[in-house]
C-alpha cells in the first residue's frame, strides 16, 4: 500500500438526492491523490436539525457559525504536526526514501522515522519509539509512516537492515553531488561513548574535552558546497591521517570518480600521507596547508620573505623543500592579533600556575621536595597550557626556577597571521586565490560537525554496544544532516543564516581576509526581522518549534452517531511561507 503525504484536503457538507426519500446529508472530504480527485464520506448527518447542518457548513467553508455549534464538538487529542510535515515532506522531495530502498517496507519506514525524529527531536532509540507509539506519541510522525507499533527492538532491527545498504546509499548520493574532477572536502571528528564494551570505543584524542571517556572517530565526506555524501566510523584511537586512504579508495573505486581534488586540513593531509597515499595515485590532486615548523623553515631558507606582505596579503612562492608543489602564502592581520592575544594569555596563565609550584617548594610546612615530584607538578602545568617551548626551566631537589624564552617567543610571533596553502594542482587549473578559497571551504565541514554533535542532531553521547549499531547510528545522523542541509538552504530567507553569499563575497576585500556577512544577514541579526516582509526570523530549531504549533486535532462530535475526524490547524502567514519555500503543501 503506497503512502501519499502531500495532497490537498477539503471537508464539506453535501446533500445527495435519494429518489422519493429526503436527501441524505453527508459530511465528506475530498482529496487529490496521484493527480486525481477522490472523495470519501466521514459521517451521515441526515438526522441532524437543519440549523445545525447549516452551521457546520458555514464553519467548514471558513465562516463563523451562529449558535451553540462549538458545543457539539470536542477535541479529544492534539498532535504536533507541522514540523513533521515539513521534514518528512523534504525527505520525500529529495527521494531519500527510495534512495535507501526502492520499495517501501516496514524497515524502510522505521529508518525514515528515525531520520526525521533525529531532526525534529533527537533522543535515544527507546524515547524515539515511545514518541512514535499511539499511546505515548508527541507528534504525528508515527501515524504518517504507519510505524506506531514499532518498539525499540524494531528500531534496532531497522538499523541492522540499514547498515548493509550504506555503500549503495553513498554511491547514489555521490552520483547526485559529485562529478569527475570535483572538489571533495574531508575532515574527521570524534565523539564520546557511554560504556566500555564496544570494540570501536578507544581512548584517544578527544575533541569534546572528555579525556576520561572512550570515543569513536568518524570522517565526513562532502562536496564543495558542504553537502554530505558519505561517512565512515573508525576506532577511537585512529589518527586523522590514517583515515585518508580509505576515502580516496572509496571515491575512486566505489564512486567511480577518475579525477578528484581532495581538500583536507594540515593535520589530515600530511607530508607522509602525500608520499604514501597521494603522490603515487593517478588522478588524485590535493589541497592542504603547512604546519608552523615547515613555515619557519621556508623563512629560514629565504623562500618566504615577510616583505612580500608589505603591499599584499597573498603571494605564490616555490621552494626546493616542496618540489612539484605550489605554495600560496597568506597574511591575515586579524589572525595575527588573535594569535598574539592568545599567546600572551597562555603565557600569563602558565606563569601563574608555575608560581603556585614555586610557592609549594618554599612553604615552611611540608614543602614540595624531590626533583621528580617537582617535575611532575611542572609537567601537569606545561601540559595543560602547551607552553613548554617558551620557557626555560631549572629544577633541583628543592627549587624551581623558570623564565620566558624571549627569543623563541619573538621567532614565533614574527609568523603570526601567516599560513601557507600547499597543493598539487597546476596553476592553469586553479589560480592562487581559488586555491585558498578551496582550502577555506573546509569550514562548511566544521559547521556540519557542529550540527551533528551539538546544535541540532546530537550524535553524542553514543550508548550502542555493537560496532555495527554504532556505524548505523552515525549513518542515520549523516542522512538526517543531508535532509537538514537542504532544508536550511531552502529556508535560509527565514533563518539567521546568510542567504546572500554573493553579497557577502562583494564585501570582502580579499579571499585571505576574514569572511563577512552580507548586508541582509546583518539586518536579520540586528532587527531579528526579515528584510523581505518584516516577519520574525528564526534559527533552524526555533522555526521547527514554530511549525510544531500546527497541530492535527482529533475531533469528536457530541451529538448523533458520527465518527471522529481530524482537522489540521490553519497555518500562520509565516508557517505558510515556510512550506512555500520548501515547495510543499500542508495536510
Amino acid at each position: 500500500m503506497a503512502i501519499v503525504l502531500w495532497y490537498a484536503v477539503a471537508m464539506y457538507v453535501e446533500r445527495v438526492p435519494n429518489r422519493s426519500s429526503p436527501p441524505a446529508v453527508l459530511l465528506r472530504e475530498s482529496f487529490r491523490e496521484n493527480g486525481r480527485v477522490h472523495k470519501r464520506t466521514l459521517a451521515n448527518l441526515s438526522d441532524w436539525p437543519a440549523d445545525r447542518v447549516e452551521a457546520l457548513r458555514v464553519v467548514l467553508a471558513g465562516g463563523r457559525a451562529a449558535g451553540p455549534l462549538e458545543d457539539a464538538f470536542e477535541i479529544v487529542r492534539t498532535r504536533p504536526h507541522g514540523h513533521v510535515a515539513a521534514t518528512l515532506g523534504m525527505l520525500h522531495q529529495l527521494h531519500l526514501d527510495s534512495l535507501i530502498a526502492a520499495r517501501r517496507s516496514p524497515e524502510r519506514d522505521r529508518v525514515v522515522a528515525m531520520i526525521v525524529a533525529r531532526i525534529i527531536d533527537p533522543r535515544s532509540k527507546l524515547a524515539t519509539a515511545r514518541g512514535l507509539h499511539g499511546e505515548t506519541l508527541f507528534s504525528t510522525l508515527g501515524e504518517m509512516l504507519d510505524v506506531e507499533q514499532a518498539d525499540e527492538d524494531a528500531l534496532y532491527e531497522a538499523m541492522d537492515w540499514l547498515l548493509p545498504r550504506q555503500a549503495q546509499i553513498e554511491t547514489k548520493l555521490a552520483n547526485r553531488h559529485l562529478t569527475d574532477g570535483t572538489l571533495v572536502l574531508y575532515d574527521v571528528s570524534s565523539t564520546y561513548f557511554e560504556g566500555r564494551h564496544c570494540p570501536l570505543a578507544r581512548l584517544g584524542h578527544s575533541r569534546d574535552g572528555k579525556k576520561d571517556k572512550l570515543q569513536i572517530v568518524f570522517g565526513l565526506l562532502c562536496n564543495a558546497e558542504g553537502c554530505p555524501v558519505a561517512v565512515e566510523v573508525f576506532e577511537g584511537n585512529t589518527g586523522d591521517p590514517k583515515t585518508l586512504a580509505n576515502q580516496i579508495q572509496k571515491a575512486r573505486v566505489r564512486f567511480g570518480i577518475e579525477r578528484l581534488v581532495i581538500v583536507g586540513d594540515r593535520g589530515m593531509i600530511t607530508s607522509a600521507r602525500i608520499r604514501k597515499d597521494l603522490a603515487c595515485t593517478e588522478g588524485v590532486d590535493w589541497i592542504t596547508a603547512l604546519r608552523a615548523p615547515a613555515i619557519r623553515r621556508l623563512v629560514e631558507q629565504k623562500s618566504l620573505q615577510l616583505s612580500l606582505f608589505d603591499t599584499k596579503d597573498l603571494a605564490e612562492i616555490s621552494s626546493p623543500l616542496f618540489p612539484d608543489e605550489r605554495l600560496v602564502a597568506c597574511m591575515n592581520p586579524l589572525l595575527a592579533e588573535e594569535r598574539s592575544r592568545k599567546r600572551a594569555e597562555l603565557l600569563d596563565a602558565t606563569e601563574a600556575a608555575l608560581d603556585v609550584v614555586v610557592a609549594a617548594t618554599q612553604r615552611p610546612k611540608r614543602p614540595l621536595r624531590g626533583k621528580d615530584q617537582i617535575g611532575l607538578r611542572v609537567g601537569r602545568v606545561i601540559g595543560r597550557f602547551k607552553m613548554a617551548k617558551h620557557f626555560r626551566l631549572e629544577i633541583t631537589d628543592t627549587t624551581l626556577r623558570y623564565e620566558r624564552d624571549e627569543n623563541r617567543i619573538a621567532t614565533e610571533a614574527a609568523l603570526d597571521g601567516i599560513y601557507v596553502v600547499r597543493t598539487s594542482i597546476a596553476h592553469g587549473l586553479l589560480n592562487a586565490e581559488a586555491t585558498v578559497r578551496a582550502y577555506k571551504s573546509l569550514s562548511v565541514v566544521e559547521r556540519a560537525f557542529r550540527s551533528l554533535k551539538t546544535v541540532d542532531l546530537k550524535v553524542r553521547p553514543i550508548h550502542h554496544r555493537l560496532a555495527d549499531r554504532v556505524r548505523a547510528h552515525v549513518l542515520l545522523c549523516m542522512l538526517a544532516y543531508y535532509v537538514e542541509w537542504h532544508m536550511r538552504r531552502a529556508l535560509s530567507p527565514m533563518l539567521f543564516d546568510d542567504d546572500d553569499k554573493q553579497g557577502a563575497d562583494l564585501r570582502r576585500d580579499s579571499i585571505v581576509a576574514p569572511a563577512k556577512r552580507s548586508a541582509r544577514a546583518e539586518w536579520k541579526a540586528q532587527t531579528k526581522r526579515s528584510p523581505d516582509d518584516g516577519s520574525p526570523v528564526h534559527s533552524f530549531q526555533t522555526l521547527l518549534q514554530d511549525l510544531a504549533t500546527i497541530a492535527k486535532n482529533r475531533i469528536r462530535p457530541k451529538l448523533a452517531d458520527a465518527p471522529e475526524f481530524d482537522r489540521v490547524t490553519t497555518p500562520t502567514a509565516l508557517q505558510t511561507r515556510a512550506f512555500d519555500l520548501l515547495g510543499l503543501r500542508l495536510v
